[in-house]
């Protein structure tokens, strides 16, 4: 004959160890090392939850727990509404091969009503939860990962080849704030690479078109445009406005420069792509985890060195790869997820389609990152090529 639910309840609450909620609080405050599994479903969590804790409803723990809680020597304590789902839940885990895992009893319902801590997450729109609907199943972005992008601000210089494809994937992937540094007006010969503008704007100017297309993707992100050319006197109110990446889409050395000076000093990281007829480059320039640019070219090129796409010639679709290259790593970035491209160079090959990846180490005596700096104020060099 099998068992009720009643007879099976009270086998599982017997083969697992129950915490109560008082005993949780005080573990949570001596600093205990925990790792807290809200097992409720997504309309609950959303309602708030106990700081800190790994969501993972109790119809996916089995399927998810690998993922989400990888270390099965690690003390767990799960939870739900009432104790009933995270005794199951334990047990679950229990069978699956964890070792210290843990049921609090009764649950965040009387968790809450104690006066305990709790925390609600970002409230997305009904609209929200279907435009991200693809992140939020990544355990990696998920709800908390798509909040941080909706809050986040990133500065892109250039609306051009580069900032073109950048800027369009940030805002699709709900990036909140995004700022665009550009001064010049759409050309006619750039439509081919810059994809942002249209054949109607040729002769306007360029954050204003590149808002405009930006606003018609995703209403959610709001545009600040700065419709001049980035240089000394203007790069500490421009800067200055809580950034959380660069992204570098520029094509002149003597703005690189004051960018990556100002990166340094304000301790902002900075995504930096170029290009150059049919190969480009990213790299990440992070203040205090990897060398800067000037670690690598402590002064600007001859001019001879240094043409322009308009003098050398690109190839159209190059820039798409590298501004959605740099788009990725800003967002990874954001996120806290995978490794950057900090102290590596990224380079594609489009002819042969091959990818290398470069060590650059730091310069110990480079003259604006270094020790022993000597470089302590923006230097306006003489303009190299054109944008």
């Amino acid at each position: 004959m099998g068992k009720t639910y009643s007879e099976l309840l009270k086998e599982v609450k017997a083969s697992i160890r129950q915490v109560s909620l008082e005993d949780l609080d005080a573990r949570i405050k001596s600093g205990e090392e925990l790792t807290l599994v809200d097992v409720r479903e997504k309309d609950e969590w959303r309602q708030g939850h106990i700081p800190k804790a790994v969501h993972v409803p109790r119809g996916f723990l089995e399927m998810q727990a690998a993922s989400r809680l990888p270390n099965k020597d690690a003390t767990l304590v799960v939870y739900c509404a009432g104790g009933i789902r995270s005794a199951f839940a334990a047990k679950a885990l229990s069978d699956l091969g964890y070792t210290k895992v843990e049921s609090a009893n009764p649950g965040f319902n009387q968790w809450k009503d104690k006066g305990f801590p709790t925390t609600a997450p970002f409230s997305f729109t009904d609209a929200q939860l279907d435009r991200y609907s693809r992140h939020l199943l990544l355990p990696e972005v998920g709800e908390k990962g798509q909040a941080k992008l909706l809050q986040s601000k990133v500065l892109l210089l250039g609306a051009g080849g580069l900032g073109s494809p950048a800027a369009l994937y940030l805002a699709a992937a709900g990036v909140g704030t995004l700022g665009v540094v550009d001064g010049d007006v759409v050309d006619a010969s750039n439509l081919q690479r810059q994809v942002i503008h249209g054949q109607d704007r040729v002769g306007k100017s360029k954050v204003k078109s590149a808002q405009r297309t930006i606003q018609n993707l995703n209403p959610d992100v709001n545009v600040i445009p700065f419709d001049e050319r980035l240089d000394s006197s203007n790069i500490d109110r421009i800067f200055d406005q809580d950034w959380d990446v660069i992204v570098d889409g520029l094509d002149n050395f003597p703005t690189r420069y004051l960018v990556n000076d100002a990166s340094v000093w304000k301790d902002i990281p900075v995504v930096h792509g170029s290009i150059f007829r049919f190969d480009g480059q990213v790299t990440t320039f992070w203040p205090k985890q990897g060398p800067c640019y000037r670690c690598l070219y402590p002064e600007p090129p001859p001019a001879h060195l240094a043409p322009s796409c308009a003098e050398a010639g690109v190839l159209g679709v190059l820039p798409g790869v590298i501004g959605v290259i740099q788009a990725t790593e800003a967002i990874k970035i954001i996120l806290g997820q995978g490794e950057p491209l900090t102290g590596r160079l990224l380079q594609y090959d489009s002819l042969n389609m091959k990818f290398r990846t470069f060590k650059l180490r730091q310069d110990k005596n480079c003259i604006v990152c270094g020790p022993n700096p000597t470089v302590t104020e923006y230097i306006d060099y003489d303009q190299f090529c054109s944008r």
